[in-house]
């Protein structure tokens, strides 16, 4: 199957330009698209809950994704990276025409898939850093870290999932979807958030 992915971010935006991107380089090339994927909704949007993460769970082995370009599937490094993972292990193919991007099983996709994780990596390294000089930041100026005297325990129970919160909050989940996958209430992590001045 070869699949058209369309995705805009609000109704005031048209898919006829991506899709006509798309039809002249399957054209060019005598390639006839099975079926068209279109979604309107926002890539910070949790992957579930979009067309995308449907699409990706029922690529077969020799599946094409043509999109006009990288960013339509996502607009986190981390989740693009986990996008092209899956296709890769599913041995689909992925073709982004804008940025003359082919992922497919050859060894350039495997080199590249590396450069992708490693980049993953340092992102992931970075927002850690970010963390600690927040903090460290923070303490500078005076501000006590850890429990507020007199706080309640059940505001702490997120203590040293910082890194983890910030980085669930950098690919777009909401705080409910944080606080589910965390076990805790919402005000919970509500007030953690505040306490420590996470976003």
């Amino acid at each position: 199957m070869i699949y058209g992915y369309i995705r805009v971010s609000t109704n005031k935006q048209t898919t006829e330009n991506q899709k006509w991107e798309i039809q002249q380089y399957c054209s060019k090339r005598n390639i006839v698209v099975d079926k068209w994927v279109e979604e309107t909704i926002s890539a910070t949007k949790d992957l579930k809950s979009r067309k995308l993460g449907k699409l990706i769970k029922k690529l077969h082995s020799n599946d094409i994704i043509i999109a006009s370009e990288l960013s339509r599937l996502g607009r986190k490094l981390l989740e693009v990276m986990a996008i092209l993972h899956h296709c890769m292990n599913t041995e689909a193919t992925v073709i982004t025409i804008k940025d003359n991007f082919r992922l497919d099983a050859g060894i350039q996709s495997k080199v590249l898939a590396f450069a992708f994780g490693l980049a993953a990596e340092i992102e992931r390294n970075l927002i850690s850093q970010r963390t600690r000089d927040a903090l460290a930041a923070r303490k500078a100026c005076g501000m006590k870290l850890g429990r507020p005297f007199g706080a309640k325990n059940s505001k702490l129970k997120l203590t040293g999932y910082e890194n983890t919160i910030m980085a669930m909050i950098n690919k777009g989940y909401t705080r409910s979807e944080i606080a589910r996958k965390l076990k805790v209430h919402r005000e919970t992590l509500r007030e953690f958030i505040k306490i420590y001045n996470i976003h």
